[in-house]
């Protein structure tokens, strides 16, 4: 799955347009390399999203199409930086 899809359904950004974005600026990372939104995110990969000062730093557990709003927490563990 695109990496700006997976962002909005995983909640970590609320439009695919400011996933787009935000991978377009380098604030996405993905095993330490900066990526386009294009990029193919794969369960293992430990992503780092620099919002603003604040960096959150999660690795995918789950790649799915279609999640309820009260399941998407469960498709990343967020990591301590």
């Amino acid at each position: 799955m695109r990496l700006d899809k997976w962002l909005k359904v995983s909640r970590l950004i609320k439009r695919r347009t400011v996933a787009n974005e935000a991978c377009d600026n380098q604030r996405v990372t993905a095993n330490g390399r900066p990526v386009k939104a294009s990029y193919d995110v794969k369960e293992g990969d430990v992503l780092e999203l620099r919002f603003g000062e604040r960096t959150v730093k999660v690795e995918v557990l789950s790649v799915a199409e279609h999640v309820g709003k009260a399941d998407a927490p469960a498709l990343y563990r967020e990591l301590l930086s």
